[in-house]
């Protein structure tokens, strides 16, 4: 298979998960509006592409518009993909691991997708975390707990990826921490960014400035909590479950 022949088969199979996951969602607006800001682009590029109203894309992630169908959806996610084609293709390639891995990894210790995400403040609430650096706040679709120290001994800057789930916008959970830098270094040399950091077993006051410095340049939202790691996922998930309606 050519290069070219490789990226066209990434994309195609990229595409066809971003339809099915935004057809299939019982919110599938907010489904868009997650896969648009993965991406980083903005409602007004989507529109330019399509040649309409950036009301039109607004509408159909606020659902103030009836659900689209799969013929908008299919032309929305093409406008995404193409348009970061003409970026260099950055994102498209590094959903490329998260294609090709298997469903799970030893780094990982849990991890779930929201439906509906939930917002910062309601994750720190919920884990009694201490906000070290408040970035730039994203909903967050889903959270990964990881074993930090598998994943930065064991874990490519390549593989680190597959820690994203579907999404990026999600509280990467990294346990074993003893300053906070390594999980900071690691997500610095990737594509992807989570839309939160939480540091397990650390309080606000251990974790180290160079980790905060590091947070602040990429705008990421950076938590402390010493909360028992169970009782966080089981806080998380129920909070899923229970809450994401209300």
């Amino acid at each position: 298979m050519t290069y070219n022949e490789s990226s066209e088969n990434l994309r195609n199979r990229l595409a066809e998960k971003m339809a099915g996951d935004i057809t299939l969602s019982e919110k599938p607006g907010e489904s868009l509006k997650k896969w648009r800001s993965n991406f980083e682009i903005s409602q007004t590029d989507i529109a330019n592409y399509l040649k309409v109203s950036p009301s039109v894309i607004s509408d159909y992630e606020s659902g103030r518009r009836k659900s689209p169908g799969t013929l908008i959806i299919k032309k929305i996610v093409e406008s995404i993909l193409e348009i970061d084609m003409d970026r260099g293709s950055k994102k498209i390639h590094a959903y490329e691991s998260i294609l090709n891995a298997e469903n799970s990894t030893k780094s990982i210790y849990s991890t779930y997708e929201y439906t509906l995400p939930i917002q910062l403040a309601k994750l720190v609430n919920l884990i009694e975390g201490e906000v070290v650096y408040k970035g730039v706040e994203r909903p967050l679709y889903g959270f990964s707990v990881v074993d930090s120290q598998r994943a930065i001994l064991e874990l490519s800057s390549h593989e680190f990826q597959k820690l994203y789930g579907w999404s990026t916008d999600r509280a990467m959970v990294f346990t074993k921490v003893s300053t906070g830098k390594s999980p900071l270094v690691a997500i610095r040399v990737t594509n992807l960014k989570p839309g939160a950091v939480v540091l397990h077993g650390l309080r606000k006051e251990e974790v180290e400035p160079v980790a905060i410095k590091m947070a602040e340049v990429d705008r990421i939202p950076l938590v402390a909590t010493t909360m028992d790691l169970d009782q966080i996922v089981q806080l998380l998930r129920k909070y899923s479950q229970y809450y994401a309606r209300e």
